[in-house]
Protein backbone atom coordinates (compact mmCIF):
# COMPACT_ATOMS: atom_id res chain seq x y z
CA UNK A 1 0.00 0.00 0.00
CA UNK A 2 1.14 3.79 -0.67
CA UNK A 3 1.60 5.87 1.69
CA UNK A 4 -0.75 8.51 -0.10
CA UNK A 5 -3.74 6.18 1.51
CA UNK A 6 -2.86 7.48 4.54
CA UNK A 7 -0.99 10.80 6.23
CA UNK A 8 2.55 11.66 4.33
CA UNK A 9 5.11 10.55 6.34
CA UNK A 10 7.53 13.65 7.73
CA UNK A 11 10.62 13.45 10.17
CA UNK A 12 9.85 15.39 13.36
CA UNK A 13 12.39 16.45 15.85
CA UNK A 14 13.03 14.23 18.77
CA UNK A 15 12.51 15.81 21.92
CA UNK A 16 11.53 14.82 25.09
CA UNK A 17 7.87 14.42 24.60
CA UNK A 18 8.51 12.28 21.36
CA UNK A 19 11.69 10.49 23.01
CA UNK A 20 9.38 9.01 25.59
CA UNK A 21 6.89 8.17 22.98
CA UNK A 22 9.00 6.92 20.72
CA UNK A 23 10.45 5.12 22.97
CA UNK A 24 6.67 3.54 24.49
CA UNK A 25 6.33 2.35 20.71
CA UNK A 26 9.83 0.70 20.22
CA UNK A 27 8.70 -1.52 23.25
CA UNK A 28 4.90 -2.31 22.33
CA UNK A 29 5.89 -2.77 18.65
CA UNK A 30 9.69 -3.61 17.83
CA UNK A 31 12.21 -6.16 18.49
CA UNK A 32 14.91 -4.76 21.13
CA UNK A 33 17.65 -5.79 18.54
CA UNK A 34 16.26 -4.29 15.64
CA UNK A 35 16.59 -0.70 17.66
CA UNK A 36 19.47 -0.89 20.28
CA UNK A 37 22.67 -2.94 20.32
CA UNK A 38 22.95 -6.18 22.41
CA UNK A 39 22.90 -4.12 25.94
CA UNK A 40 21.75 -6.71 29.26
CA UNK A 41 20.16 -9.33 27.19
CA UNK A 42 17.55 -10.37 25.45
CA UNK A 43 14.64 -7.65 25.03
CA UNK A 44 13.70 -4.68 26.32
CA UNK A 45 16.50 -4.62 28.87
CA UNK A 46 16.80 -1.53 31.27
CA UNK A 47 20.13 -1.26 29.76
CA UNK A 48 18.56 -0.95 26.40
CA UNK A 49 15.37 1.50 27.79
CA UNK A 50 18.81 3.78 28.88
CA UNK A 51 20.23 3.48 25.47
CA UNK A 52 17.87 4.50 23.73
CA UNK A 53 17.17 7.42 25.37
CA UNK A 54 20.81 8.09 26.16
CA UNK A 55 21.42 7.78 22.23
CA UNK A 56 18.98 10.22 20.93
CA UNK A 57 19.64 13.02 23.13
CA UNK A 58 23.03 12.82 21.71
CA UNK A 59 22.10 13.16 18.58
CA UNK A 60 19.81 15.54 19.29
CA UNK A 61 23.31 18.03 18.91
CA UNK A 62 23.31 17.15 15.49
CA UNK A 63 26.55 15.80 12.93
CA UNK A 64 28.92 18.61 14.60
CA UNK A 65 27.90 17.37 18.29
CA UNK A 66 29.55 14.64 19.67
CA UNK A 67 27.65 11.97 18.62
CA UNK A 68 28.25 13.29 15.13
CA UNK A 69 24.72 12.05 14.01
CA UNK A 70 21.02 13.16 13.86
CA UNK A 71 18.14 11.16 14.37
CA UNK A 72 14.51 11.88 13.62
CA UNK A 73 10.76 10.54 14.81
CA UNK A 74 9.16 9.32 11.63
CA UNK A 75 5.45 10.42 11.74
CA UNK A 76 1.91 9.40 9.71
CA UNK A 77 -0.42 12.27 10.22
CA UNK A 78 0.82 12.50 14.07
CA UNK A 79 1.48 9.09 14.67
CA UNK A 80 4.74 7.99 15.25
CA UNK A 81 5.60 4.85 13.15
CA UNK A 82 9.47 4.40 13.98
CA UNK A 83 12.86 6.62 13.74
CA UNK A 84 15.94 7.44 11.21
CA UNK A 85 19.39 8.85 11.51
CA UNK A 86 21.82 10.14 9.61
CA UNK A 87 25.76 10.04 11.29
CA UNK A 88 28.92 11.60 9.27
CA UNK A 89 31.44 8.77 8.11
CA UNK A 90 34.15 11.17 7.26
CA UNK A 91 36.76 12.42 9.46
CA UNK A 92 36.28 16.36 8.90
CA UNK A 93 33.71 18.22 11.26
CA UNK A 94 32.95 20.38 7.85
CA UNK A 95 32.08 18.28 5.06
CA UNK A 96 30.06 15.31 4.33
CA UNK A 97 30.91 13.87 1.67
CA UNK A 98 29.35 10.58 2.99
CA UNK A 99 26.86 10.16 5.52
CA UNK A 100 25.29 7.17 7.17
CA UNK A 101 21.61 6.16 7.44
CA UNK A 102 19.83 3.86 9.57
CA UNK A 103 15.83 2.82 10.10
CA UNK A 104 13.58 0.84 11.77
CA UNK A 105 9.79 1.04 11.67
CA UNK A 106 7.68 -0.76 14.41
CA UNK A 107 5.42 -3.94 12.83
CA UNK A 108 2.33 -2.32 12.81
CA UNK A 109 3.67 0.28 9.77
CA UNK A 110 5.82 -2.21 7.90
CA UNK A 111 4.94 -2.94 4.26
CA UNK A 112 3.38 0.16 3.94
CA UNK A 113 5.55 1.93 1.77
CA UNK A 114 6.59 4.34 4.80
CA UNK A 115 10.01 2.95 4.81
CA UNK A 116 10.54 4.19 1.13
CA UNK A 117 9.33 7.52 1.78
CA UNK A 118 11.44 7.85 5.02
CA UNK A 119 14.07 6.78 3.01
CA UNK A 120 13.48 9.78 0.74
CA UNK A 121 13.28 12.54 3.35
CA UNK A 122 16.59 11.29 4.67
CA UNK A 123 18.45 11.40 1.58
CA UNK A 124 16.88 15.09 1.22
CA UNK A 125 18.41 15.79 4.56
CA UNK A 126 21.80 14.66 3.89
CA UNK A 127 21.96 16.26 0.23
CA UNK A 128 21.11 19.09 2.04
CA UNK A 129 24.07 18.86 4.44
CA UNK A 130 26.43 18.57 1.25
CA UNK A 131 26.57 14.37 1.31
CA UNK A 132 27.37 12.92 -2.30
CA UNK A 133 26.78 9.68 -0.95
CA UNK A 134 24.51 7.40 1.43
CA UNK A 135 25.26 4.30 2.95
CA UNK A 136 23.59 2.10 5.01
CA UNK A 137 24.61 -1.05 6.84
CA UNK A 138 22.48 -4.42 6.64
CA UNK A 139 22.62 -8.04 6.65
CA UNK A 140 21.80 -10.38 3.86
CA UNK A 141 19.03 -11.92 5.48
CA UNK A 142 16.90 -8.95 6.27
CA UNK A 143 14.86 -9.13 2.95
CA UNK A 144 12.74 -5.88 3.66
CA UNK A 145 16.25 -3.81 4.18
CA UNK A 146 17.24 -5.35 0.59
CA UNK A 147 13.89 -4.97 -1.36
CA UNK A 148 14.02 -0.79 -0.08
CA UNK A 149 17.65 0.00 -0.84
CA UNK A 150 17.51 -1.53 -4.38
CA UNK A 151 14.38 0.24 -4.83
CA UNK A 152 15.95 3.24 -3.83
CA UNK A 153 19.18 2.38 -6.57
CA UNK A 154 21.60 1.46 -4.04
CA UNK A 155 24.43 -0.47 -4.92
CA UNK A 156 25.16 -3.37 -2.69
CA UNK A 157 28.30 -4.72 -1.93
CA UNK A 158 27.81 -8.14 0.57
CA UNK A 159 30.71 -9.02 2.73
CA UNK A 160 31.71 -12.62 4.10
CA UNK A 161 30.55 -13.06 7.45
CA UNK A 162 31.80 -15.42 10.58
CA UNK A 163 30.56 -18.78 9.90
CA UNK A 164 26.59 -18.99 10.71
CA UNK A 165 26.12 -15.46 10.13
CA UNK A 166 24.05 -14.05 7.59
CA UNK A 167 26.24 -11.63 5.33
CA UNK A 168 27.36 -7.83 6.25
CA UNK A 169 25.36 -5.48 2.91
CA UNK A 170 26.66 -1.99 2.57
CA UNK A 171 24.66 -0.31 0.56
CA UNK A 172 25.75 3.07 -1.64
CA UNK A 173 23.54 5.74 -2.89
CA UNK A 174 24.48 8.56 -4.84
CA UNK A 175 23.10 12.10 -4.00
CA UNK A 176 24.19 14.08 -7.12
Amino acid sequence: MSPSAEAAPALVDVTEEVLEQLLGLAVRDADADEVTPPLGGAGWTPERISWFREYHRAAAAGLDGPARQRSWAISCGGTLAGAVRLQRTGRSPMTYPSLETGIWLARGFRGRGIGTEALRLVKAQAAAYGATLLEAQTTAGNAAALALLRSAGAELGFEAAPSGAAPAVTARLPLR
